[in-house]
């Protein structure tokens, strides 16, 4: 069975397409001519666009929140999980900021105390949620462990009523705060006195 003439095909060296063999010196003149093959990801593009290709295709892209210059595949990547200026949250007071400052915000802000109404003590933030397991747990522990005698349900009830002692811890936490206020205040104002005076 013979093929038909415009079935039989040939392909191009320049393009690497089958082309009816019949058009084949037509096609390689005008393809040779006016195609160039994209050396990054082998599409043809017509010549006079070649660098408009390169560069809304392949072009290394600057990232607009830290100016880095990555690959443009990369970019989207680069912006939700690299980027020094993408906005995060803290931890503790989910306050977004830019990640290159995480680190030493949660340093400070971890550092916070938080009272904690289950053992009437001030916990730093950082400790917050090992120390609510533990606190449960020994609460727990404490309420198995003690007999459900009158008196003990009596002393029980006492016991959870606010103490003093922590409103003095309160008071004694607000005054050493104004306390360094002031001598910090003291201590800028002489500085500032003494550089004017020289």
């Amino acid at each position: 069975m013979e093929i038909p003439s415009e079935q039989v095909t040939s392909i191009c060296s320049h393009c690497d397409r089958a082309i009816p063999a019949a058009n084949i010196d037509l096609h390689y003149a005008h393809c040779s001519r006016n195609l160039e093959k994209c050396k990054i990801c082998g599409d043809m593009v017509p010549k006079r666009h070649a660098e408009d290709h390169y560069l809304s295709t392949h072009a290394p892209v600057s990232c607009s929140l830290c100016s880095e210059t990555v690959d443009r595949e990369i970019l989207v990547l680069h912006k939700g999980e690299n980027c020094p200026q993408r906005i995060v949250t803290c931890e503790y007071c989910e306050f977004p900021l830019p990640a290159v400052d995480l680190f030493k915000h949660q340093e400070v802000c971890g550092n916070r105390t938080e009272y904690c109404h289950l053992c009437s003590r001030y916990i730093r933030l950082r400790e917050r949620n090992d120390h609510e397991t533990k606190c449960r747990l020994a609460q727990d522990n404490a309420r198995l462990s003690r007999d459900a005698s009158a008196s003990e349900r009596e002393h029980d009830a006492h016991r959870r009523q606010p103490h003093d002692l922590s409103r003095r811890r309160l008071l004694l936490t607000i005054a050493i705060t104004g306390i360094a206020v002031l001598l910090g205040s003291f201590f800028l104002q002489k500085k500032i006195d003494s550089n004017q005076l020289q």
